[in-house]
Parts: structure tokens; sequence; C-alpha cells
């Protein structure tokens, strides 16, 4: 099938992973499954403790989104207005 691997899943309806398990499992994995994994972690932890950490890429988005902002770099009024019609605002 073109180079492309097919994955069967399977899932043991009385099967419970343990954090344990779950740490071994991810290890084998991907390192974009393991990001994954990892975002959702912090999404988590910033729903239990109220505190949310960006990550580099959050941080350098927000950074160019200010320097932009610095530098009067704004989207037109007219666009911003189309948008909200849009989404019933």
């Amino acid at each position: 099938m073109g180079g492309v691997q097919e994955q069967t899943l399977c899932y043991d309806f009385g099967m419970t992973l343990t954090l344990k398990d779950v740490m071994e499992l991810a290890a084998t994995w991907s390192r974009e499954d393991q990001d994954e994994l990892a975002e959702y972690a912090s999404e988590i932890e910033a729903r239990r403790t109220g505190l949310y950490t960006m990550s580099e890429d959050e941080r350098i988005a927000v950074a160019k989104g200010l320097a932009q902002a610095d530098r009067g770099e704004f989207i037109p009024d007219e666009l911003l207005a189309e948008a909200d019609r849009r989404h019933g605002r």
C-alpha cells in the first residue's frame, strides 16, 4: 500500500492503564505522540493548579503578536467586523 503501514487498533475493555503503564508505552511512541501526551498533561496540570505554562512555540507567537502591536500592525476594522458577523457577534 505505497509504504503506508496499516495499524489495527485493539482495546480490551477490561484493561486499565496505570500511570506506569502509560509512561512505559509512551517511551516507545514517536516524538510527535509524546509531545501530544505532554500537552494533555500540561492542560490537566493547568486545570488542577489554575496556572498555565506556555510552551516555547506559544511564547514565540505571543512575542511576535506583541511586536506587531507595538509597530501598530493591526488587522483592518472592516475585516474584524466581517469576522464578527460570520460568528454571529
